[in-house]
């Protein structure tokens, strides 16, 4: 048990290390090949619990978006260019297998979201969504701990209703206040945001959790020793992405 744990925790640093180090440096190639590269496991663990097949056409396709994403001033825009020709490509000769059209929506759709979040307003919306998605997911934690009784969802039936209100409770409360006070948003609209990308999180984790259900596994993969895959790591992200995107876009 010590061993799983000492494992756990040296993956977590290792993490923690190499996001920190990527925010600091705040250089944008280096944050564009960073999420590329999160977004490129994530993609492939996808396409495992969608059920579609991976290929070298599925991967050519992926990267085309995201060098797109580098160079067009609205991100997103280069996944419903790419979905077009997709689309049409298979209503042309069929060769485009439909399920691949999956992968491409979740969990890539959210990497562009969150993509255009740092080229439109910088890291610091990067850190504002890491602050918001990881106390939601303490609280949560420690909050079911204490006082979780009712069940949340039968799709994840560790997680309770008093853990995900504890969880947003604090996210709304420090990310209101974290946002606020380090941009020209106000203490109201701040509170907002915060409780609505942290409900937005915690329905990227319940997400998840039902398309490993429907999969029948336990974790979408293996590559982070302790943790399972990289998207049991990004889940609460890439709901919260597009909802802080959206917010802040108005």
């Amino acid at each position: 048990m010590s061993s799983k744990l000492n494992v756990r925790v040296k993956s977590a640093l290792i993490m923690f290390a190499v996001v920190a180090g990527v925010g600091v440096l705040d250089i944008k190639f280096l944050t564009w090949l960073f999420l590329g590269g999160v977004g490129y496991f994530a993609f492939l663990e996808a396409l495992k619990l969608w059920g579609a097949k991976r290929s070298d056409s599925s991967l050519i396709i992926l990267a085309i978006v995201w060098v797109l994403a580098y160079l067009l001033n609205e991100p997103t825009n280069a996944l419903f260019l790419l979905l077009l020709v997709m689309a049409a490509k298979m209503a042309y000769d069929k060769s485009v297998e439909s399920k691949l059209f999956l992968p491409l929506l979740y969990p890539i759709a959210s990497f562009l979201f969150i993509w255009s979040l740092y080229v439109k307003i910088g890291m610091v919306a990067l850190v504002w969504l890491l602050l918001i998605v990881s106390l939601s997911d303490i609280g949560a934690y420690y909050g079911g701990k204490k006082f979780g009784r009712h069940q949340f969802s039968p799709t994840s039936p560790n997680k309770t209703l008093e853990g995900v209100f504890s969880g947003i409770g604090l996210a709304t409360i420090v990310g209101a206040i974290v946002i606020a006070g380090s941009s020209k948003i106000l203490f109201i609209p701040a509170i907002l945001i915060s409780l609505l990308v942290a409900t937005a999180a915690v329905f990227g984790d319940l997400f998840e959790s039902y398309l490993k259900r429907e999969a029948g596994v336990k974790d979408s993969g293996d590559i982070i020793p302790g943790h399972g895959g990289v998207l049991d790591r990004i889940d609460g992200y890439l709901f919260a992405a597009v909802m802080l995107s959206v917010l802040l876009n108005l």
